[in-house]
C-alpha cells in the first residue's frame, strides 16, 4: 500500500479511535512503525535545506501503543514487560550493540552503528556510523545524522506531542560530549562540538563570542561551532543572577579531521574540560 493510503487511514484512526478495532487501520499502524523501524519512513526529514514534521507518521506512533498489548519479552536472563518489543536482527543490519544496551522496535539503526550499553526510543533514527556512548539516551523521534559521537551520558530528548513540534536533531559529523543535555526540538548543526555538560533547549540562549559584539541564537547551534557551558547575569525582582546559557568560542575549520576528538577540538580554543 502507497504511504498517502497509510496516512488517510491513519489520519481517520486519529480522528475516531474506535476503529482501531478494526483490521485495516491497525494493520496500517503496524506497518507505519515497521517502516519506521527499516528507516524508509522518518518521522522529520530535511526538505529543500528545512527540516520538515511528519505529523502523520507521529501520530501511527502514538496510536501503536493502544494498538499493542503488555507482553513478557526476554533477552538472556533479563526480563521486560512492556507494549513494545525489543529491536531485532542486529547482526544481519550490521549494528553493534553492547549489553545491555535497548533499542525498541520502530527505532531505525542504520549499518555501522555502534551502541554501548545506552538507550533508543521507538521513532528515533540513527544514521551510519554513529556512537552511542555508555548510559547515552535517544529520546522518542530524534534524528540523529551519520557518524555522529554521542558521548557518555549524553541525553538526547524526546517529542511525541504536540504533533507539529520538531523532534531534537544532530546533524552530521557533531561531537556532543559527556553530560550533554539537547531537547524541545533543538537543532546541532553539522560538524558541531559541545563541551561536556552543555544544555542546548528550545529556548536556551546559545551565544556566538567570538566576535567584537555577541550574536544570540537560540534552539540551533550553527555549523561547525564549538560551543561550551556559560552563564550571564540577568535582573529579577529580587536582584541580578546568573542564568545558563551556551557560549560559542569558535569554529572548527572545514579541513578539520570529522573525527576530532572532543579535546583536541576545544584545545584549539584554550578550554580544559
Amino acid at each position: 500500500m502507497e504511504p498517502n493510503a497509510y496516512k488517510t487511514i491513519i489520519e481517520s484512526a486519529w480522528d475516531d479511535r474506535s476503529l482501531l478495532a478494526q483490521s485495516d487501520a491497525k494493520n496500517a499502524v503496524l506497518a507505519i512503525v515497521d517502516a519506521l523501524d527499516r528507516g524508509e519512513l522518518r518521522v522529520a526529514e530535511k526538505r529543500d535545506g528545512q527540516w520538515a514534521v511528519n505529523e502523520w507518521v507521529k501520530k501511527a506512533v502514538l496510536l501503536y501503543f493502544p494498538v499493542c498489548g503488555m507482553q513478557t519479552m526476554e533477552a538472556g536472563p533479563m526480563e521486560y514487560y512492556d507494549k513494545i518489543p525489543l529491536k531485532r536482527s542486529h547482526a544481519a543490519n550490521n549494528v553493534r550493540v553492547v549489553p545491555p544496551a535497548v533499542a525498541r522496535h520502530g527505532a531505525y539503526l542504520a549499518p555501522s552503528v555502534v551502541l554501548m550499553p545506552s538507550y533508543i526510543n521507538i521513532g528515533a533514527y540513527v544514521d551510519s556510523g554513529t556512537m552511542v556512548d555508555t548510559w547515552a539516551t535517544v529520546g522518542s523521534c530524534a534524528q540523529i545524522g551519520k557518524h555522529v559521537h554521542l558521548s557518555g551520558g549524553v541525553g538526547i530528548g524526546g517529542v511525541l506531542e504536540p504533533l507539529q513540534a520538531a523532534p531534537v536533531v544532530i546533524e552530521d559529523n557533531c561531537f556532543i560530549g559527556s553530560r550533554c543535555i539537547v531537547v524541545e526540538g533543538a537543532r546541532i548543526e553539522e560538524e558541531a562540538v559541545l563541551g561536556a555538560n552543555t544544555v542546548i533547549t528550545g529556548s536556551s540562549k546559545i551565544i556566538d563570542v567570538t566576535g567584537p559584539e555577541p550574536v544570540v541564537y537560540q534552539g540551533r547551534v550553527p555549523a561547525r561551532s564549538v560551543v561550551v557551558p556559560g552563564s550571564y547575569t540577568k535582573h529579577f525582582p529580587a536582584g541580578d543572577y546568573q542564568v545558563s546559557c551556551a557560549l560559542i568560542i569558535g569554529r572548527r575549520k572545514e579541513s578539520t579531521d570529522k573525527k576530532t576528538a572532543l579535546n583536541d577540538a576545544l584545545r584549539d580554543f584554550g578550554v580544559s574540560i
